[in-house]
């Protein structure tokens, strides 16, 4: 079969399945916001075109975007992600150092692959928290991704206290491992392939520095330029103030990869990586022009999936299962014929 593995059988049936969906979001928000003193904003689900707000995320995805007829049809754009609005928000709000922001980030990715991890629809908590600059390092990176990981801990125990059939899959604590380590590790092999062996092995990773290029001159994975700073040298060579947390998920055998995130450009970082991406251009644009301008603080944010992270913790095959979407018909035959309900 194609999506599902043979003899998969989901744990909880559809109706405990959206429960569960229900607890998990509600106790994760909670585990959340108190490891980073986040509170919940609201947010918005599109953005001026041409204002350099929106994710760009590799550079190359096209955003869903529609004219505003009563704003003398002024183009919008449907949100990727809200890396860089969260940062506008601080600042506006005026945040203070230590305290951040926390949100249901919806998106439409309509240049997405589609397969078991992968939807045109994304849900995510997206967070960002002011720091000072004594914070500005990969050690503080470090902590905050133990952090979240504590949280995605606790959650686990409660749902697993919930619904008993759920047992436990998480490594006791997440592994960190640089991009460029990794390489040395396995040259011959694909960043997707990298991350599968070294979940595997570890159950919980954390690849630090995607973005930069390696050894063979590619990166580990695309960054854009504008939100997380990639290219900051970090120790013995290393580069990248970013990185994935990435589960080993043993009912897919495959690595799943639940949260982006990194400590973002300064103003020397966005320079210097509009540089490099030949994106100069983009200094421009408001969000830009008002970074190199000295209003924003600096910050650390990323996004936690929450499909995935119910997915994972639910023991489900595919994303479908915990996330009403579009999906092709051989998805929804191979599911049928097994049973398998999807939402």
């Amino acid at each position: 079969m194609k999506y599902f593995p043979k003899d998969y059988k989901a744990i909880i049936d559809r109706s405990q399945t959206e429960g569960a969906i229900r607890f998990i979001k509600r106790n994760f928000e909670r585990e959340l916001s108190g490891e980073l003193k986040l509170s919940y904003v609201t947010a918005p689900l599109y953005v001026q075109s041409g204002s350099g707000i929106n994710d760009d995320l590799t550079g190359v995805e096209n955003a869903v975007k529609f004219k505003i007829k009563d704003l003398d049809n002024k183009n919008v754009e449907i949100v990727h992600s809200l890396a860089k609005w969260k940062r506008m928000i601080l600042c506006d709000a005026k945040y203070s150092q230590g305290y951040g922001i926390y949100t249901d980030m919806n998106a439409i990715r309509a240049d997405e692959v589609l397969d078991n991890i992968h939807s045109v629809y994304v849900d995510q908590w997206d967070w960002e928290r002011v720091i000072s600059k004594d914070e500005y390092n990969l050690d503080f990176l470090k902590k905050i991704v133990r952090k979240i990981y504590s949280a995605i801990k606790r959650t686990e125990f409660l749902i697993n206290d919930q619904y008993p059939s759920l047992k436990s899959r998480l490594a006791d604590d997440i592994t960190f491992i640089h991009s460029e380590d990794a390489y040395e590790m396995y040259p011959n092999l694909s960043p997707e392939e990298r991350e599968k062996k070294l979940s595997e092995k570890y159950g919980a990773i954390f690849i630090i520095g995607i973005g930069y290029t390696l050894k063979d001159n590619k990166p580990h994975g695309s960054r854009a330029p504008d939100y997380d700073n990639w290219s900051e040298a970090t120790f013995n060579g290393h580069y990248g103030l970013n990185g994935d947390i990435i589960l080993w998920d043993d009912i897919r055998k495959d690595s799943l990869e639940i949260s982006s995130m990194g400590i973002r450009v300064n103003k020397d970082a966005l320079l210097r990586q509009l540089k490099i991406t030949k994106c100069e251009e983009r200094s421009s644009l408001y969000w830009h022009k008002r970074l190199l301008n000295g209003d924003f603080p600096l910050t650390i944010g990323g996004g936690i999936g929450q499909s995935r992270i119910c997915m994972y913790l639910l023991h489900k095959a595919h994303i479908a299962e915990v996330q009403s979407s579009v999906w092709g018909d051989d998805l929804i035959k191979e599911a049928a014929e097994k049973n398998i309900s999807l939402l």
